[in-house]
C-alpha cells in the first residue's frame, strides 16, 4: 500500500491558491482512479483508489497546511506505513510555475506543511513531490502569494500542469523515486 498526501488549506476561500496545488493533483488522481466520496479520517478526508496494481490511499488533511503533520503522523502510524510508501506532494515558491521536483527526502526548504512533517514523523526520510508556482513579485509578500489564486496566463495552463503531476505521482507509485526524478525533474 501507498500513501499520497497532498498539502493544503481546508475551506472554499482556499480552493484556487497555489498552497492548494497539493490538493489540485489529489483531486486529479481521484477523477481517474476512485469514484466514491472521502471519508474523514486522521483529520483529513481519504480515499481509497488502486492505481495500477497497488492500493493507494489519498490524503488530504483537513488541519491547514501548518500542521499537516498531525494528519500524515496519524495515517502512517495506522497503516504501520514505512516511509518508503509516503509521498507528499506540495507547492515550491523556488520552482517556477508547473515545474516538477521529486526527493527522495531532505530537507523542508522552508515549506511550513513539510516542515511540520518532518518534526511530527522525526524524519525527513520521505518522498516528496514539489510544484512550481513560482516567486512573488518583489512588492507582494510571500504568504499573501502563496494564498492567491494563479494568474490567468498561469489558470490557462494548470489543468494540463496538474495532469503532468498526476501522470508524475503514477509512475513514483509504480516505479518508486528515482523513476519519478528520472523522468519529470528538470522537464
Amino acid at each position: 500500500m501507498k500513501l499520497v498526501v497532498g498539502l493544503g488549506n481546508p475551506g472554499a476561500q482556499y480552493r484556487s491558491t497555489r498552497h492548494n496545488v497539493g490538493f489540485m493533483v489529489l483531486a486529479e488522481l481521484a477523477s481517474r482512479w476512485t469514484q466514491g466520496k472521502p471519508k474523514a479520517k486522521f483529520h483529513g478526508e481519504l480515499l481509497e483508489a488502486a492505481i495500477g496494481n497497488k492500493v493507494v490511499q489519498l490524503l488530504c488533511p483537513s488541519t491547514y497546511m501548518n500542521c499537516s503533520g498531525l494528519s500524515v503522523s496519524e495515517a502512517v502510524r495506522f497503516y504501520k506505513m514505512p516511509l518508503a510508501d509516503l509521498l507528499v506532494v506540495c507547492d515550491d515558491m523556488d520552482l517556477p510555475f508547473a515545474k516538477l521536483r521529486f526527493r527522495p527526502d531532505g530537507s523542508a526548504g522552508g515549506q511550513k506543511g513539510l516542515a511540520d512533517i518532518v518534526r511530527q514523523l522525526a524524519t525527513d526520510k520521505f518522498s516528496r513531490m514539489r510544484f512550481g508556482i513560482g516567486r512573488p513579485p518583489a512588492h507582494i509578500d510571500a504568504a499573501d502569494y502563496v494564498l492567491a489564486r494563479f494568474l490567468d496566463n498561469e489558470q490557462s495552463t494548470l489543468p494540463q500542469a496538474l495532469k503532468r503531476a498526476a501522470d508524475a505521482v503514477e509512475t513514483w507509485i509504480a516505479s518508486e523515486t528515482t523513476e519519478a526524478m528520472n523522468k519529470f525533474n528538470g522537464q
